[in-house]
């Protein structure tokens, strides 16, 4: 959903939005600390050296059993990989708010926006993403809260958003995806609904490749976009 016009029509262009997916980690929330620590946990109990934080960074944003799997390397075996993510989702699950924090602006942004159809759509679990909320005082923005283990397919597969635009009653147009990564644009684009990226997060060198319609510094930029008053969007 491109397009070139005036800066009065970048303007507008967003102010029909009323539902809006927010992917988790890496656009509400801080967590790649927690992540890391808990990857390393699992390489450790599998005897293999912990990795640099930077390196366990770049593999988030496709599940958790994604994220064992690249972790554990390449000469992974199937039952290595299913006894790392079974360990990885224990440790994580009793140290997933050790360090953990909802990035600046996110609050604010949040009840800026509370009288539009707020959802998550992560590819994180969802009882994971549900505990993390609740534990950060956010979870009462959202109606709904879908994870990696909601539906058969994952982001990028469209099915998520279009069970969210069901629920909503929303259309494409009327509907936003927000998030860090090339990851959630491309689930916008599948879709064919709007896709806004944040660059605080863990994907934006991803998104100069598939850049989304709207990039903020900020969630709390967001609501003036879609009011029609916010500055044209800038590329990715």
């Amino acid at each position: 959903m491109n397009g070139n016009g005036s800066a009065n029509d970048g303007r507008r262009r967003f102010a029909g939005v009323r539902a809006l997916f927010f992917d988790l980690d890496g656009t509400l929330i801080d967590s790649k600390l927690d992540l890391a620590i808990s990857v390393n946990a699992t390489r450790r109990h599998m005897g293999l050296d912990p990795l640099a934080d930077e390196t366990i960074f770049g593999y988030v944003g496709n599940g958790a059993q994604a994220l064992v799997q690249r972790a554990l390397g390449e000469g992974v075996t199937p039952e290595q990989i299913e006894q790392g993510h079974k360990f990885f989702l224990a440790y994580y699950r009793a140290h997933m708010l050790d360090n953990t924090v909802a990035y600046p602006g996110v609050r604010e942004g949040l009840e800026l926006l509370k009288d539009h159809d707020l959802a998550v759509l992560t590819n994180k679990p969802a009882r994971f993403s549900e505990a993390i909320l609740a534990g950060l005082g956010l979870a009462s923005y959202f109606r709904y809260v879908y994870g990696g283990n909601s539906f058969a397919t994952k982001k990028p597969d469209p099915e998520g958003v279009n069970t969210l635009l069901r629920n909503f009653g929303a259309t494409p147009q009327e509907a936003m995806m927000v998030g860090d990564s090339e990851v959630d644009v491309r689930t916008a684009r599948n879709s064919g609904m709007w896709a806004c990226g944040v660059s605080y997060g863990l994907g934006f060198d991803g998104m100069r490749a598939c850049p989304p319609d709207l990039m903020l510094d900020s969630l709390a930029e967001l609501p003036k976009h879609l009011d029609g008053i916010g500055t044209p969007e800038r590329p990715a």
